[in-house]
């Protein structure tokens, strides 16, 4: 009976230290994809006053403005750190833009821009989907920023309009590509549709969801 009782105490020695052992191995995997995608994506989120009609249609106005500055600042950018860079220089010019399109809308909404690392939940663009996790963005609340969401990538730029289409443009893919590693891009492609790649999603969205192994700037 003693051999027994001290063979269960192993046995679930044994049983912990593999626990913990999947655990940091899986964990660290999860910091490992989520660094390389946090230092690739620069991202904009636009909240609106309110979800009224008006003001859900304000949102969009401002966001397509200060996403043709975005394209037309940054069209030689290769690298996030160059995008981040060329933005925080033009953070007053995002300001005026966003300020000027609330005025000529009939609006007098104040505006808050700021270029931070920001928690996004796990978001699908078209056949590219993004997991939770921690993200440099820059960050537009309009008025009260009580109102629904709406973000994107802006670098590589990811920010098509017709979603329902699940067609990403082809350049802004292979940058994205060239951006990551092999197993950071298989992770957010199509190719999730694989089991053991869905798997592996599922494990980086546990973790930014817990606030471990995740990574922040």
């Amino acid at each position: 009976m003693k051999t027994f009782i001290k063979f269960l105490k192993n046995s679930s020695i044994v049983l912990f230290l593999l626990f913990i052992y999947i655990l940091f191995s899986a964990g660290s995997y999860s910091l490992a994809i989520s660094s390389d995608l946090s230092q690739s994506v620069f991202r904009l989120h636009v909240l609106a006053n309110s979800d009224s009609k008006e003001d859900q249609e304000l949102k969009l106005k401002v966001r397509d403005n200060l996403l043709d500055f975005m394209n037309e600042i940054c069209s030689n950018c290769s690298t996030k750190e160059e995008a981040m860079k060329i933005a925080n220089e033009n953070k007053d010019k995002f300001q005026e833009i966003a300020e000027n399109t609330i005025k000529e809308n009939g609006f007098n909404y104040s505006v808050k821009i700021n270029i931070n690392n920001f928690y996004f939940p796990t978001k699908s663009y078209g056949d590219i989907s993004l997991p939770a996790g921690y993200y440099d963005a820059l960050r537009v609340e309009i008025g009260e920023a009580k109102g629904q969401n709406w973000w994107c990538v802006m670098f590589p730029s990811l920010c098509f309009i017709d979603v329902s289409s699940g067609i990403v443009d082809k350049n802004a893919k292979e940058n994205l590509e060239d951006n990551l590693e092999d197993e950071s891009y298989e992770i957010i492609s199509q190719n999730q549709e694989k089991s053991d790649v869905k798997f592996k999603f599922k494990i980086i969205e546990f973790f930014a969801k817990t606030g471990l192994f995740t990574a922040k700037n």
